[in-house]
């Protein structure tokens, strides 16, 4: 089994509801990445936010084994651009210490700023998701750990949103997001964006490269699989994490949208 590359593909190996979990697959290398990305949509995203790329002094070596692996003469920007996924690296200061973002070049983030992660370890990072600290973070730093140069894992994040930008930071509160929004017009005003994310070691470095690719979809235009998958989304979410992807203001919505058009012939 392995992740595909679009919303339809992807939602059966997505988590929408209940415990955290890493959820990996294992990936070949011809399925590492997506073969035929749009690049015109790349460069127009980097050339408009210069800030989505930033590199620590202590990342450049891996910076420069990564553009070599994918075949790109430069550094980490040069890669993002050219491939369709965003480009983070995890390294070590010392064999103990923790992992830590060092560079990162991210066009289309999921409602976060790269300088606000930057330098800080795993646990940091993921401090905005509610549970991860107590049910994730000792099983990612060991996955890590063991984490071997000739394996490489895949999993997925999916969230619901009310705009199709690839580039997700609304300003606008989930109450002004999400006004209007009734049942009859879900299925244009509510999107699935999922993040096809994979994880491998550089084998030079020994650094951890993160990469996410991201897909959006209207949610008028999934199949009826699709939407028995998204009805069942955040019924037993914490209330924290339930709070953090603003759902009180459309998950009902979203379950009477998804129920009645699966009941259609």
């Amino acid at each position: 089994m392995t992740l595909g590359f679009s919303v339809e593909a992807l939602l059966p190996h997505a988590r929408l509801s209940g415990p955290l979990r890493m959820g990996l697959h294992r990936l070949s290398e011809e399925d590492w990445l997506q073969s035929s990305p749009d690049v015109a949509l790349r460069q127009a995203a980097f050339d408009e936010f210069p800030q989505a790329v930033q590199v620590l002094p202590e990342a450049e070596d891996a910076e420069a084994e990564l553009a070599a692996m994918v075949g790109i003469s430069g550094g980490l920007e040069d890669a993002a651009r050219d491939i369709w996924e965003d480009l983070c690296i995890l390294t070590k200061a010392e064999a103990d210490a923790p992992y830590r973002l060092t560079a990162g070049a991210v066009a289309f983030p999921t409602d976060w700023h790269l300088s606000d992660k930057m330098g800080l370890g795993l646990t940091d990072v993921h401090a905005p998701i509610h549970g991860y600290a107590e049910q994730l973070a000792i099983g990612v730093d060991h996955f890590m750990t063991t984490l071997r140069p000739d394996q490489i894992f895949g999993r997925t994040n999916c969230f619901i949103v009310g705009n199709s930008d690839l580039r997700y930071l609304p300003p606008a509160s989930p109450e002004a997001r999400f006004a209007g929004l009734s049942a009859e017009n879900a299925g244009q005003r509510l999107y699935i964006r999922c993040e096809r994310q994979s994880l491998r070691r550089l084998p030079q470095t020994g650094a951890i490269l993160f990469t996410i690719g991201v897909y959006v979809e209207a949610l008028g235009m999934l199949s009826k699989e699709a939407l028995a998958k998204v009805s069942s989304a955040f019924t037993d979410a914490s209330q924290g994490e339930h709070d953090r992807r603003a759902a009180p203001f459309y998950a009902p919505i979203l379950a009477d949208y998804c129920t009645q058009k699966c009941q259609e012939e």
